[in-house]
């Protein structure tokens, strides 16, 4: 079964792009539906090519594309479906990107860069989005970026779930590797009960991806300590952090995060840390050579599937997280 369909022909179709099937498959199975039939080639001089072997004329389409290497293509690819899907007619379509590529940019820092987070909502706008969904956003103002419904899902629960079997909250402390994950962290503490710090540090705002910890502000010795951000890239921060967090006196360091983005050197980084455990989500596939003994991927299938549902039924996204009617 490729479709739903309610009376009054409402109808849901599920797409996906090639960057990460397994996700879509799974999402798929939980939704209910298979996967519409898409044809995707590359031509010789790397232009993409879609095409849908089903009549998607009236339906709810939502299509799904994780952003991850190589991005451009991906991203390019996932606008090209979009763009087939305005022009055979689909009813309303919704972009689920589990990772929203380029969220980085989402602000100028000095004279003469680019905000591309916006650049990106303006295009998924242009080739016929009407409405986005994306997983963990790395600043919430980027929901302001798209002129439409931004349905902005939150990993917490399924990492906090497996958290909570795992850890003894009476000497845990919740970690923020930055001041602006600060906010996030403060959410975790409040849901998990423990008791937050934070780590100050300084970005060298000429090299990409360099860090320099200064000091770690809160409870640490003698506990364990869950260092929370939104994304892991080169695993510099989170590798500086637990170094920091160990000199302070804690006794253990886990780290969860939603996206593994894992550009190198994350891995050999994250292998050779101090880190007990790395703790993400399947936003993003992984390649097997990607994989090493302390990590512990999470299905985040499920979330993208009932927030698909409640969309599709006009239902509560809000519900997933604070039990709204």
């Amino acid at each position: 079964m490729t479709s739903i369909k309610q009376p009054g022909e409402k109808n849901l179709m599920l797409f996906s792009g090639r960057a990460h099937p397994e996700l879509a498959d799974e999402v798929a199975r939980h939704v209910g539906v298979s996967l519409t039939p898409t044809k995707l080639i590359d031509f010789a001089n790397g232009e993409i090519y879609a095409r849908y072997m089903e009549s998607v004329r009236g339906c709810d389409a939502f299509v799904i594309q994780s952003h991850t290497a190589p991005i451009n293509k991906w991203i390019m690819e996932h606008l090209i479906m979009v763009d087939a899907l305005k022009r055979a007619s689909a009813k309303r379509i919704t972009v689920v990107m589990p990772f929203f590529g380029y969220a980085r940019q989402d602000k100028k820092g000095r004279g003469r860069e680019p905000i591309t987070a916006r650049l990106m909502a303006d295009m998924f706008k242009t080739a016929g989005a009407d409405r986005l969904m994306s997983i963990d956003l790395h600043t919430s103002q980027i929901q302001g970026f798209f002129d439409g419904p931004v349905d902005h899902l939150f990993a917490m629960p399924v990492l906090e779930s497996y958290l909570k079997n795992k850890l003894d909250l009476e000497h845990t402390t919740v970690v923020s590797p930055d001041t602006g994950r600060v906010r996030l962290s403060e959410r975790w503490a409040d849901t998990l009960g423990t008791p937050l710090a934070f780590i100050h540090k300084r970005r060298d705002l000429d090299v990409a991806n360099q860090v320099k910890v200064n000091e770690v502000v809160g409870r640490v010795r003698g506990r364990t300590c869950v260092v929370i951000d939104d994304m892991i890239d080169t695993a510099g921060t989170i590798c500086k952090a637990a170094d920091a967090l160990y000199e302070q006196g804690a006794t253990n360091v886990i780290t969860a995060a939603t996206h593994a983005v894992f550009s190198d050197p994350a891995v050999d980084r994250l292998k050779n840390s101090k880190i007990s455990e790395v703790i993400v989500t399947n936003t993003l596939p992984l390649a097997q050579a990607n994989r090493f003994d302390k990590l512990t991927v999470l299905s985040i299938a499920p979330l993208i599937a009932r927030a698909i549902t409640e969309v599709f039924n006009d239902g509560s996204v809000t519900s997933l997280f604070e039990g709204d009617t």
